[in-house]
């Protein structure tokens, strides 16, 4: 990056995939967020932006329940899948180069990204803004 005169945006600190039974695919984000946390020792007090993606109205609620957690000041700030959009292939950039400008806009530490993955899967990774 140096040498072509860039920064780094943010780093990876880790991410997990975890399966579930296809027919609760929406859920895909509670088991990997889960493992993520016990990965990383990181908790949902410590992000500062969480991203999950909106596949529908009702696995939003089902993953929020399932995590036992909802803050809407930091929980898909600027709208999600239904509202912005859920580009096929390419979701999991979309919901990145949203949530690292807004954690720059906020000055904020760590993000958290969630996606369902139809046929049964769920990930999750947690970015740190670079300083």
């Amino acid at each position: 990056l140096e040498s072509l005169g860039l920064t780094p945006s943010a780093y990876l600190v880790g991410w997990a995939a975890s399966g579930c039974h296809p027919a609760t695919m929406g859920i895909g984000p509670v088991p990997a967020v889960k493992k993520l946390f016990d990965r990383t020792g990181l908790s949902f007090p410590d992000m500062d932006l969480v991203e999950l993606n909106e596949a529908f109205a009702c696995q939003v609620l089902a993953v929020l329940k399932g995590w036992g957690w909802n803050d809407p000041d930091k929980l898909n700030v600027n709208g999600s899948g239904i509202s912005l959009g859920h580009p096929i292939g390419a979701t999991g950039g979309r919901i990145l180069a949203d949530m690292l400008a807004e954690l720059h806009r906020r000055e904020g530490r760590y993000a958290l990204e969630t996606m369902c993955i139809g046929g049964g899967q769920g990930i999750a990774a947690i970015f740190e803004r670079a300083a």
